[in-house]
Parts: structure tokens; C-alpha cells; sequence
């Protein structure tokens, strides 16, 4: 049997099904280099491209392999996705040309696939992903040179078999995966995209399912300390390139200056574009040296060290589902001003909406919306300057890139990093006065708030001194860490005295999907007593994760 066309795309989606299925297992086993519980989710994202449209495509092997990589490539999310991406990438370059492909082309393409992934990280560490890739593509060879392997099935359930073999032996690899007791969450991910291969081989491809409970363990995180962290963000961009640098490694004094910027790097050259991730402490600089090639068709820039301190804040669960879609396309402008703002919970959004939101994207601390899904909620907002309020420092850099490259519309981004924030620039809003004066005045606003958030930890966690257990209530001003107690109430008592706020004229309770109203209003007398001349108000906003949103004014 020979892989043809049709067959290698039904390959391929079961894999992406595999993925998808396991993807939340694939989170919890993720601990390098930092535990920001991610990696299944990137892996199943990078793929997902396939699970759609790709499934009528009809084509030869080359064809169809060139086009799985190009969907892959252009959704890669992660260090692991982007290796995924290239994996396949370079089976597509093996296979050009090529009708079907045989045991030996099989061979072929999975290492060609191996030595691109190889080539866009710049110093490899064994134990990982790459190191599961490479070892199954070469007991791969040297089995068919033996003569072991008779047919194509037994060639991939050999490649399945090495692969899960060498992926038991990561945690000897590297330490931090032993002292997590887990094997390479990346590795893992390879792992379980080929046994969607094997499957599809097999007669029975996989199917996505709606939802899939984790099989393993988490890691553990008890033992990790953000000052290990040395270089800071977690940096990436593809750039479509210009005209100039078209054609394939093009950009070698690229890759060569984010080399000197930090660590963790994946490069790719591409013909048309060019995809890179760096851990870094100097992002800016990085964007700013990519822009030099081309125009950015994507950047996502995350704080590692926030990224730590999320799973403490009960942060640590990605959604199933990150953003609700806007409607698509540009609408026809009727009036001048507009907003977009981005918030969590029911409640919130119908707030929004009431203060006079055109479009809520649905979305904060756990739920990064694209820099597409801003764009698209902007372009659906019928008028001449639109207003964004990220209301979450992760979401900021996103609105800004949807902000450059909005068409007949000026979008003006507002640095609100909470909910509050937002609200109160909303209010501050006078629909009668120029631009800038409500610029200035909502600015003025948004300086003036204090959140207070009140959350819980996942597991057991240390954040610098302060040990943190699993299931104790987290308090935290404007996003930092403050207090922890097994009582909420007591926690937001411990938390006010961390609060520099003397004198407010306004206070609002706004309490979460877990939280009821009893015992907000119970929260809402403690405020009182502590700011007597302030209006004390009890919302239901309905967000998920913090119990309790608090806004002092």
C-alpha cells in the first residue's frame, strides 16, 4: 500500500483529532520552559486548520501535503505548534512533485520533516519534542535498511512505538521534567498526533469529540519560582515579506539578531513569509528589527512571569472556546463615535452594552482574543473613530496591531488592564465633545480606579516567599498578589489593608459565576465601613474565575 493523496489528508485529520481530543491532557503534562499550560491547546489550535475545509480537498500527494503545511504553518500558536508546523512543512518539501509515496519516501519525508524543525530552534535541548521526532525517524530507517519492516502498516505502528518509547525516557532528559514527574508535554503532543496517523492507516481515523476529560496527571509546580525566569516574554510574529526578501532563507541577519535577544528561538524562512519566536526581554525590539522584512500579519507578546503567577490566581484552565465572533466584514459608518470593549460574564457585557458598547468580545485574563477577532469587532462598528478597551494587559498589544491595520475607520486603543477600568472610562465618555477632550478625560478616569479581583489557586504553588495551597482564596490589587486565606471574606478583610486608597466616592461589588449575592452584599458593608463616604453598589457581573471583581474609585 502506497500513501496517496486522499489518504494523507485523512492522515493528517486524524491527527488534528487526536490532538484536539487530548489536548487538555497535553496541558497539564507542560512544565518547560515555563508552566503556562498551553502547549496542548497551541498543538490542537496549529492543526485545526485541517479539521474544516481541507476535509473535500482533492488532490495528489504533493498537492495535498503542500496544502496541510501551508494551514499549519499560517495557525501555528507555541514553541511545540510552531515544531509541529514545521514537522510537517518539511514532509510537504519531501514530497513535492510526488503522486504517492512508498515505505522509503515515507522515511524520507518524516526526516526531511525532523531536519525543519531542527533548523528553526538554535539550541535544541534533548528531552523535548525534537528529540521524540528525530529518534523515530531514524530507528525508522535504520529498520527499513534491516529489512524488519515488511509493509506500510507495520512501518508507522514501529515509528508509534519508538516514538512513545523514546518519550518515556524525556524525564532522564531533563531534570525539571523528572522533578515535575512528567514526560515532555510537547513530546506528548507528537505522540498522540501520530497515533491519530496510525489510526487513519489503520482503516479507523480518529474523530474530534466535543469534550474530553484530561487521562494524566498534572504537573507539579510546587517547587517553581518566577525569578528563574530569565528572559521575561514570550514573543511572536509572522511577517508577510516584502517584495524585496521573497524566496526561501532570506532572512539569516534575522534570525541571527534574535539569536542575541534571548532564548527558546524557532525560526522560519519561508518563501512568502516569516514566522519567529524568541523568549526575550526586549520584545519591542524584536517586532521592530521583523517589521524590517515585511508587514506583520500576526504578534502575540505574553508576559512568562504573569503567565507563572496565573496558575496561583486560578488562571490556569484555557477555555475550550477563547473568543466569541464578531460579525464579519465592515459595516456602513452612521455615526462618529464607537467602542469595542472585551470583557468576561453576562453581566458584564449587558453593562457594557448599556453604557453604550457596540461590540463586546468575549474574552480577558484566560481568553485571548486574535488581533482578527478585535479587527473584526471593529469593522463592525458603524462609525468614523472607535473606541477599544482591552480591559486586560494581555489583550493590549492585539488591539493596537488591529488598530494599524483598520480601513476607513481611526481606532483609538485605551490602556484599560481591567473591567473597571473600562467601565469608568465608559462613564467618562461625553458623546458631545471632541476626540481628544474624551481622550483626556476617560484617561483621567481610568487613573483614578483600583481593582481589587479575588480568585483561587489550583494547586499548591509558591510565588516568591509566600507558599500558596490548592484551593485557598487569592486577593490581589491591580493584578498583584496580595493576600491568600481559606475564607473569602477574611481574604478581601486581609486584602483592603493592602489597598493605598484613602479617601473613594464609589465602590462597586461585582461578583462572579461561583459567588451569590448574600454574601456580596455581606462584602458590600464591610466597603461601607471602610469607605463611608462612598456609594457602595453590588453587581452581578457573571465572570468566570474571580469570585469577586472590585472597583474603588
Amino acid at each position: 500500500m502506497n500513501i496517496n493523496g486522499n489518504m494523507y489528508r485523512d492522515m493528517v485529520i486524524s491527527a488534528a483529532c487526536s490532538l484536539e481530543n487530548n489536548k487538555e491532557t497535553v496541558n497539564n503534562l507542560n512544565v518547560f520552559p515555563v508552566p503556562d499550560g498551553d502547549t496542548g491547546i497551541n498543538m490542537s489550535l496549529t492543526m485545526s486548520g485541517v479539521r474544516g475545509e481541507f476535509k473535500n480537498f482533492e488532490g495528489n500527494l504533493s498537492e495535498t501535503a503542500h496544502k496541510a503545511a501551508n494551514l499549519m504553518l499560517r495557525g501555528a500558536r507555541g514553541n511545540s505548534g510552531v515544531i509541529l508546523s514545521l514537522f510537517f512543512r518539511g514532509i510537504s518539501k519531501a514530497w513535492k512533485n510526488c503522486e504517492e509515496a512508498d515505505m522509503a519516501d515515507v522515511v524520507r519525508g518524516f526526516k526531511r520533516g525532523v531536519s525543519e524543525a531542527y533548523k528553526a530552534v538554535m539550541n535544541p535541548t534533548e528531552g523535548t519534542i525534537l528529540t521524540v521526532m528525530r529518534v523515530m525517524a531514524e530507528t525508522a530507517e535504520q529498520a527499513l535498511n534491516d529489512g524488519v519492516i515488511v509493509d506500510m502498516n507495520a512501518l508507522f505502528a514501529f515509528m508509534l512505538a519508538s516514538a512513545k518509547e523514546t518519550l518515556d525516557k524525556t524525564p532522564e532528559m531533563l531534570p525539571v521534567l523528572k522533578q515535575a514527574g512528567v514526560v515532555d508535554s510537547g513530546g506528548y503532543g507528537f505522540v498522540t498526533a501520530l497515533e491519530g496517523i496510525v489510526a487513519a492507516i489503520e482503516g479507523n481515523p480518529i474523530i474530534a469529540v466535543e469534550t474530553v476529560k484530561s487521562t494524566s496527571s498534572a504537573a507539579n509546580f510546587e517547587t517553581f519560582n518566577t525569578d528563574d525566569i530569565k528572559f521575561a516574554y514570550c514573543t511572536e510574529c509572522i511577517v508577510t515579506k516584502s517584495e524585496k526578501y521573497q524566496g526561501e532563507e532570506t532572512a539569516g541577519a534575522l534570525h541571527k539578531y534574535i539569536g542575541g535577544m534571548g532564548d527558546s528561538v524557532v525560526f522560519v524562512d519561508d518563501a512568502e513569509i516569516i514566522k519567529l519566536h524568541v523568549h526575550t526581554n526586549e520584545p519591542g525590539k524584536v517586532i521592530t528589527e521583523a517589521l524590517k522584512y515585511g508587514s506583520l500579519y500576526t504578534v502575540k507578546i505574553e508576559n512568562m512571569k504573569e503567565q507563572h503567577s496565573n496558575l496561583s490566581e486560578g488562571a490556569a484552565e484555557a477555555p475550550e472556546a477563547a473568543v466569541e465572533e464578531a460579525p464579519k466584514g465592515p459595516v456602513e459608518i452612521t455615526k462618529k463615535y464607537g467602542f469595542v470593549a472585551v470583557s468576561m460574564g453576562d453581566g458584564f457585557k449587558a453593562l457594557f452594552e448599556d453604557l453604550g458598547v457596540d461590540v463586546v468580545v468575549t474574552g480577558g485574563q484566560t481568553m485571548n482574543p486574535s488581533t482578527e477577532d478585535i479587527l473584526s469587532a471593529v469593522e463592525s462598528t458603524p462609525a468614523e473613530i472607535v473606541f477599544v478597551l482591552p480591559n486586560n494587559k494581555n489583550i493590549m498589544m492585539v488591539s493596537e496591531q488591529a488598530a494599524k491595520v483598520a480601513e476607513d475607520r481611526e481606532v483609538v486603543v485605551l490602556g484599560t488592564v481591567s473591567v473597571p477600568e473600562g467601565i469608568s472610562a465608559m462613564l467618562a465618555f461625553d458623546p458631545d465633545v471632541e476626540k481628544d477632550d474624551n481622550v483626556s478625560a476617560m484617561k483621567e478616569a481610568i487613573g483614578l480606579v483600583t481593582t481589587l479581583s479575588v480568585t483561587y489557586a489550583v494547586r499548591d504553588t509558591e510565588i516568591g516567599d509566600t507558599q500558596i495551597r490548592e484551593g485557598e482564596t487569592l486577593g490581589l490589587v491591580n493584578g498583584k498578589i496580595k493576600c491568600s486565606h481559606f475564607n473569602r471574606v477574611q481574604c478581601i478583610r486581609d486584602l483592603l489593608e493592602n489597598v493605598e486608597t484613602e479617601d473613594a466616592v464609589a465602590v462597586a461589588v461585582y461578583y462572579g459565576e461561583d459567588a451569590d449575592e448574600d454574601q456580596a452584599n455581606d462584602i458590600s458593608e464591610i466597603l461601607s465601613a471602610k469607605y463611608p463616604d462612598a456609594e457602595v453598589m453590588v453587581i452581578n457581573g457573571g465572570q468566570p474565575v474571580y469570585s469577586y471583581v472590585i472597583s474603588i474609585e
